[in-house]
């Protein structure tokens, strides 16, 4: 490795969770690459974990756009658990299971992830992948770095109520955004130089007139309010240098708007334009001050 190589500063890219939004971070990786600056580490949380998945192992925009097209749609959650409704109604009688319990089946989404990475482990992507959790018992964030990434996006994947928790290494794991929506705090646990934080505010219900939209509005007011926080705090104690990236949608994006994902793709890539000079300044100036001193 060269002297120039092995100074550059270490670019982390972190994708938050957002559902179908989370295509953006597909066309901000395009004007990286575009741009020739590399991605050393990817960290995903919730639905953000699928797409740090497809950058980590090296697919290209168009494949990645397609794999969304084909795995994020709606079938993924038509499919009721019936014995969880029953537990709802009788608890005691139908055996409630915290371990167990959900509203939806998940068969048809584990179906269509394993369709896409097949058996491939985390440890083994090109780029270094972080899959990040929520420790049911203790509301801890948890990182995956080993082992299946079907299961570890599944875990990260797991929205309370709708799907059951994932157990993975003895632990019993709940969606990534219940500990942090966008985990900028992975990539700097690993040293990173330079952070590119892809986060977006959960949309809020235009009418709430059902308890499944009851659910989703306080989930939007929990995970907007942390990811403020979380913001905040990183603003104030933060050892790297981080970009946000908050792609900007004029048109309202559901959560498997999945036609849309070409326009999310765009605004992606618009969003990351507007930042890549700064990104450009600030990795040569980072790159300055580590060159080493020649003798």
């Amino acid at each position: 490795m060269s002297a120039a190589e092995s100074t550059k500063p270490a670019v982390s890219l972190v994708v938050g969770s957002g559902s179908v939004k989370c295509a953006a971070a597909l066309g901000v990786v395009k004007v990286l690459n575009e741009a020739g600056i590399g991605i050393d580490r990817v960290v995903g949380c919730s639905a953000g974990a699928l797409f740090a998945s497809v950058v980590a192992l090296g697919y290209d925009t168009d494949t990645a756009t397609d794999i969304t097209l084909r795995t994020w749609t709606r079938d993924l959650t038509s499919r009721p658990n019936r014995l969880g409704y029953l537990q709802v109604l009788a608890p005691r009688l139908f055996g409630f299971k915290a371990e167990s319990f959900a509203l939806r089946d998940d068969r048809r989404m584990l179906e269509a992830f394993r369709s896409v990475f097949g058996d491939r482990r985390i440890e083994d992507t090109p780029i270094p992948l972080h899959i990040t959790a929520t420790d049911f018992a203790t509301g801890e964030l948890v990182e995956i770095t080993q082992g299946s990434i079907v299961d570890a996006i599944r875990a990260s994947l797991a929205l309370p109520l709708a799907f059951a928790p994932a157990r993975i290494d003895g632990r019993l794991l709940v969606d990534g955004y219940l500990a942090d929506p966008l985990p900028l705090s992975v990539a700097m646990k690993h040293g990173a130089g330079v952070i590119v934080g892809v986060g977006f505010e959960s949309p809020y219900q235009e009418h709430v007139r059902s308890a499944g939209r009851f659910a989703f509005q306080l989930g939007a007011v929990l995970s907007n309010n942390l990811l403020k926080a979380r913001l905040a705090f990183h603003g104030m104690a933060h050892h790297s240098e981080v970009i946000m990236i908050l792609p900007e949608f004029a048109q309202r994006i559901r959560l498997f708007d999945t036609a849309k994902v070409p326009y999310i793709v765009e605004q992606g890539e618009q969003a990351a334009l507007q930042q890549l000079p700064y990104l450009r300044e600030l990795l040569g100036s980072r790159a300055r001050r580590r060159e080493p001193v020649q003798a």
